[in-house]
Parts: structure tokens; sequence; C-alpha cells
């Protein structure tokens, strides 16, 4: 099992306090030949803030890559995805057997999970600290 999640990506700004490194997501179509005929090729851009170190060797326009310990990502996906979902099930399904109406616990169960999202943004701050990334020029 990996250790850590590595990305490849580039410097595209820096600071005393921190670096910013572009990194493009490609998805497997986007390296088929004919990627740019269909239609279906697509990557995504995403820009990742990492503390600076004092002893850094990269720079601006350098490619770097961009660690974070995999236990991190597992935790993310979680908070990002399985809690979310048992929410909304169980807040869904015990409205049902309470006798409430599908569609009023389905909109409930949204809501629920509307409200776990809204908790998680006003967590931002102290859940960012819990997830730093390093770079490996």
């Amino acid at each position: 099992m990996k250790e850590q999640v590595m990305h490849t990506g580039q410097v595209v700004a820096m600071t005393p306090q921190t670096t910013t490194v572009r990194i493009v997501s490609h998805s497997a179509c986007s390296e088929c030949h004919a990627a740019g005929l269909c239609g279906l090729s697509e990557y995504t851009e995403k820009a990742i803030e990492v503390p600076t170190s004092p002893s850094a060797t990269y720079g601006v326009g350098d490619e770097v890559n961009v660690v974070l310990k995999a236990s991190m990502g597992f935790k993310a996906v979680w908070l990002a995805y399985f809690l979310p979902l048992v929410v909304l099930l169980a807040v869904a399904l015990g409205l049902i057997a309470l006798g409430v109406g599908e569609v009023a616990a389905g909109l409930a169960g949204v809501g629920a999970v509307a409200l776990y999202y809204g908790v998680l943004w006003l967590l931002r701050d102290r859940l960012r600290n819990e997830y730093i990334f390093t770079i490996q020029p």
C-alpha cells in the first residue's frame, strides 16, 4: 500500500509563507489519439497552496512533486463522501420509518447533507491545518 499520494505540478507563485502549485489532472480519455474528435476527454486544473520551506530550492516555473500522506487522503474521502452518504441515508430512512412521506424524507436528507457540508465549510480553517502538503523538487 502506498504511504504517500504524489502529484506532479508546476510552481506558479511563491511567497515567504506559501507556494502555489498548479496540478493538471487528465482523464484516461485525454491520452487517446481521438480525444480531440469525440469531446469526451477532459482535464482539470487545480491550484494547491503549500507552506514554503525555508530551504526551498525550487522557484516559479519549476516542476515539483506535491506529496500528501495517504492516510490524510483516506480521511478526506471519509469526510467528503462516506459520512454525507451516511447522513443522507440515516435521515431519509429514519423519517420514512417514522411515517413521513418519501419526498419529504428525501428533501430532509438532502437538507441534512447541506447542513453537514455547511459545518465542514465552517471548520475549513481547522481542516486546512490538518491537511499539509509538502513539496519535493
